[in-house]
C-alpha cells in the first residue's frame, strides 16, 4: 500500500481547452477517496491521469514516494476496476482473475493461491469454472474486482464500476466494496457521479465542478457544510433549497422580496451583510412542520410518497420549496404547511460567487 498524491495537476487539450485546473489532493495510505461530480467535470480524466492513461499537462502525481508523471502504466502498481467488467469471454472465472499475474510471468501455484484467496473473500469459490455469460451482473463485478485484488497492488482506482448494475444491486454491491476496504485497506480512489456512492463509500470527498475542486472533506463535511451553492444543491436528494433574497437593512430578517414573506433571523452573525443580496440555504428535512403561527407558510402544490417519508413540494413567497415529512405527515395540494426552520441549519451564500458565508467549510 502507498498514499497517492496528487500536486497542483492540470490537464488541457491542443493547448486551450483546459479541462483540470489544479488539482491538490493528498490520499493517505489506506484511504478511500471519491471523486464525485457532474459528466464533463474531469473526474474520469483525472483517475486516468492517475492510471497513466492520459498525459498530465502540469503538475505531479506520486504514488507513494514515486512520482510517476512518465511511469508506465503497467509500472505504477495500481490496479483498475471499470464500468464495463473487461472480462475475457472465453475464459474461465479463475482464468481471467488470474491472467494479469501470468502476464507478469508467476508460477502456477503462486497464481493459483492468489486466486484462490481472492474467491474467498468475495464468495467466488463455486464461480471459478464459469464464464462470464453465466454470471450475473453482480457476479460479473466481483470478478472484476477480484481480478484487480489478485495484483496486490498500492493502489485501487474504480471507475464507476456500478453504473451498468440495477438499483438492488447496486446497494449490495456497495457493502461488498465497503467490506472489502474494511479487509484490505488498500488505497482506493474511486469514481461516481452518484452521490449515494461517494457518500456511502468514502472516507473523504472530492466534489469535482468544472474541472475545479469545490469541496474536499468528510461525507458528514460536504453534506452540513457545504462550501458553495454547487455543493449544497449537488450533495443531497432532494437537493437543498436555495432562496434568493436579500438581508434587512437590521439584519433582523430574511427577505424573499420587498414587502412579501421574510424569516426573522433574531441574532444575526457579524459575518452576514446587512441589506444586501444573499441567498439562503435549508435541507428539506431541516423545514420542520409545526403548529400555524410559524412564520413560514407554505403552499402545498404537490406531495410525493416515498414510504418511509414524504416529499411536499410547494411555494413561499415566489421560491420554491421542497419539505421532508413524516409518512403519516402528508398534506394535499392547496393546503397551507407550517414550518419552523432552526437558526442553526440555516446556510447562507453570496449570490455573485456561489461560495459559503461565514466561517470556512472544508476547501
Amino acid at each position: 500500500m502507498a498514499a497517492l498524491s496528487i500536486r497542483g495537476v492540470t490537464k488541457s487539450y491542443d493547448g486551450a481547452q483546459q479541462v483540470l485546473h489544479g488539482i491538490d489532493v493528498q490520499v493517505a495510505d489506506g484511504e478511500f477517496m471519491v471523486l464525485v461530480g457532474p459528466s464533463g467535470c474531469g473526474k474520469s480524466t483525472l483517475l486516468r491521469m492517475v492510471a497513466g492513461l492520459e498525459t498530465i499537462t502540469s503538475g505531479e502525481i506520486a504514488i507513494g514516494e514515486k512520482v510517476v508523471n512518465r511511469v508506465e502504466p503497467k509500472d505504477r502498481d495500481i490496479a483498475m476496476v471499470f464500468q464495463n467488467y473487461a472480462l475475457y469471454p472465453h475464459m474461465t472465472v479463475a482464468r481471467n482473475m488470474g491472467y494479469s499475474l501470468k502476464l507478469q510471468g508467476l508460477d502456477r501455484a503462486a497464481i493459483d493461491a492468489r486466486v484462490a484467496a481472492a474467491a474467498e473473500i468475495l464468495e467466488l469459490g463455486k464461480l471459478l469454472e464459469r464464464k462470464p455469460r453465466e454470471l450475473s451482473g453482480g457476479q460479473r463485478q466481483r470478478v472484476a474486482m477480484g481480478r484487480a485484488i489478485v495484483r496486490e497492488p498500492s493502489v485501487f482506482l474504480f471507475d464507476e464500476p456500478l453504473s451498468n448494475l440495477d438499483a438492488k444491486l447496486r446497494v449490495q454491491m456497495r457493502l461488498e466494496i465497503q467490506r472489502l476496504h474494511a479487509r484490505l485497506r488498500t488505497t482506493s480512489l474511486y469514481v461516481t457521479h452518484d452521490q449515494i456512492e461517494a457518500m456511502t463509500l468514502a472516507q473523504r470527498v472530492m466534489v469535482l465542478n468544472g474541472g475545479r475542486a469545490e469541496q474536499i472533506g468528510t461525507p458528514s463535511d460536504v453534506y452540513d457544510r457545504p462550501a458553495s451553492m454547487f455543493v449544497a444543491s449537488f450533495i443531497g436528494s432532494p437537493a437543498m433549497n436555495l432562496l434568493r433574497g436579500r438581508v434587512s437593512d437590521d439584519g433582523q430578517r430574511f427577505e424573499i422580496e420587498s414587502n412579501g414573506p421574510h424569516l426573522p433571523l433574531g441574532d444575526t452573525p457579524a459575518w452576514l451583510p446587512k441589506g444586501a443580496p444573499c441567498v439562503l440555504g435549508v435541507r428539506p428535512e431541516h423545514m420542520l412542520a409545526r403548529g400555524a403561527n410559524e412564520p413560514v407558510t407554505l403552499e402545498v402544490e404537490t406531495c410525493e410518497l416515498l414510504g418511509a417519508d414524504n416529499l411536499a413540494h410547494g411555494r413561499w413567497g415566489s421560491a420554491d420549496v421542497v419539505v421532508r415529512l413524516p409518512h403519516e405527515t402528508r398534506p394535499t395540494p392547496g393546503e397551507r404547511l407550517a414550518v419552523h426552520l432552526p437558526p442553526a441549519r440555516l446556510h447562507f451564500f453570496d449570490p455573485a460567487t456561489g461560495k459559503r458565508l461565514g466561517p470556512a467549510a472544508t476547501a
